[in-house]
């Protein structure tokens, strides 16, 4: 207790006194650093006036520059110089007069210059309108009579005089930021050097009272926080050993559930393709069946289709026989008709009519010869694609019988796939039947090494926490020592 008296109390005296020092410098530097804005502000101020007194002038030459175009050129454009400075002219008069307020000297000459000024641009106004209603030689003479050069060079002195006036006081001002400045650094430099001879003194006061009992105090917390510390590591070893040792049984029996999972998954998954394989087997066999039936009917259709066509190539035949009988009875007429014809002849007047039969006859017969030949052609085209059908229908009989032969043994095939898939189907559901067992009997495992995980982390992370705990105890007491 009578050290830490001591030391709340020297540290408040010591450190008081050093910041007591540090205000009072720092209110001299703000108050030098203000003085030091000020000077500085006032020489930009010079500057500003003066830039504004030179806008000014070259305002007034523009103005006389568009004048003397317009004359000589009588083009409107000309006079664009002109207009600007006209509307610009008194906003840099009234920028000028806020600025020199401060000084009523300026402010005098100012309103003299603008009092010129504007005399000075009543004379451009007047040549410019005299020109504008046709009497240009009446402007030049104006201009020529030397009165606008006259106002100019009053105009040019005022401004010059205004100029050395704000010379003077840039080159006073200067001078006084100059010194502002001096004094600025002085007053810097002085006080961190008073600063830290004062702060030497407060830091020798208290490494003479202060540091030696806290280094004593610091020795003994070194010396029993390795004691400590030696017993902790040793218990945290055997404690982080075992801690590895059920971690890795854990991580061990973390990838056995993985994988146990992955196989009941994997087992499942093949059931389920098994079972699909099995119904498209199932439908396979049914189609290849409703197939196989379809070509029997369809061997059956065809060998009719053949008979068909066998009679009625008889059928054909027959016509084509009758259809030459015709064709010789047709000639047989036609002889008959002839012969009449020339009895007829022989016969007279009396065998006139018995010969106009006659012809009649025989046009008949010509015409009965004539169809019977068409029928014949046809009934031998007839005959022909009749025989082409029945070639196709032999070949189409022959494809339905091969299809049908080995539709009979796709069946086959399909039968066999199936009675295969049916087995495969039952020997997958038997292994992830024991798939499935296997995970749940790994999970409980591994609840249970989760369990004695968590419990050898716990057990291992608080011997840790006193390990670092007493390091954190020895590092404060030797960076104790160190510091005092």
């Amino acid at each position: 207790m009578q050290y830490n008296f001591k030391l709340g109390r020297v540290v408040t005296l010591g450190f008081g006194s050093v910041f007591t020092v540090m205000v009072v410098i720092g209110i001299v530097s703000k108050i030098t650093t203000s003085k030091l804005v000020e000077s500085n502000n006032w020489v930009s101020h010079t500057y500003q006036v003066e830039g504004d007194l030179e806008d000014i002038a070259k305002l007034l030459v523009e103005a006389e520059t568009g004048q003397r175009g317009y004359i000589l050129t009588q083009k409107v454009e000309y006079l664009e110089p002109y207009n600007t400075s006209i509307s610009k002219l008194e906003q840099a008069f009234d920028g000028v007069n806020k600025l020199i307020q401060d000084n009523p000297e300026q402010v005098k000459r100012l309103e003299q210059v603008k009092q010129l000024a504007k005399t000075k641009m009543t004379n451009l106004a007047e040549t410019i309108q005299l020109t504008q209603e046709g009497k240009r030689q009446q402007a030049l003479s104006i201009v020529l009579s030397g009165k606008g050069r006259q106002i100019m060079d009053e105009l040019r002195e005022k401004l010059a005089e205004m100029t050395e006036v704000e010379d003077l006081l840039l080159a006073e001002r200067q001078a006084t930021a100059k010194q502002m400045a001096f004094l600025a650094d002085m007053v810097s430099l002085g006080g961190t050097t008073i600063a830290i001879l004062f702060g030497s003194l407060v830091l020798f006061f208290i490494a003479r009272e202060i540091v030696r009992p806290i280094n004593q105090v610091a020795s003994a917390i070194a010396s029993s926080s390795n004691e400590i510390a030696a017993t902790v590591e040793q218990q945290e070893r055997t404690a982080s050993q075992q801690a590895t040792s059920v971690n890795e049984t854990t991580t061990t029996m973390d990838e056995l559930s993985a994988s146990a999972q992955q196989s009941a998954l994997q087992a499942e998954t093949a059931s389920n393709s098994a079972q699909q394989v099995l119904a498209l087997a199932d439908q396979g066999n049914q189609t290849v069946t409703r197939t196989l039936e379809g070509m029997a009917a369809l061997s059956q259709k065809v060998s009719a289709v053949a008979e068909q066509m066998l009679r009625l190539n008889e059928q054909t035949k027959q016509i084509g026989t009758i259809s030459g009988l015709v064709s010789d009875l047709a000639n047989q007429t036609n002889m008959l008709a002839l012969n009449a014809a020339v009895e007829a002849v022989r016969a007279g007047e009396q065998g006139k009519g018995f010969a106009v039969v006659a012809a009649e006859i025989r046009k008949l017969a010509d015409q009965s010869r004539k169809s019977a030949e068409k029928i014949n052609g046809l009934v031998t085209d007839i005959q022909g694609a009749i025989s082409s059908t029945v070639v196709m229908t032999d070949e189409s009989a022959k494809t339905a019988d091969q299809g049908a032969v080995m539709t009979e043994k796709t069946v086959e095939v399909f039968t066999n796939v199936t009675d295969a898939v049916n087995s495969m189907v039952l020997n997958i559901q038997q292994i992830s039947l024991n798939a499935n067992q296997q995970a749940a009997a790994v999970q409980q495992i591994l609840q249970v090494m989760n369990t004695l995980n968590i419990s050898a982390k716990e057990t291992a992370s608080g011997i840790s926490q006193t390990r670092v705990s007493t390091h954190q105890l020895n590092d404060a007491a030797y960076k104790l020592q160190s510091v005092v």
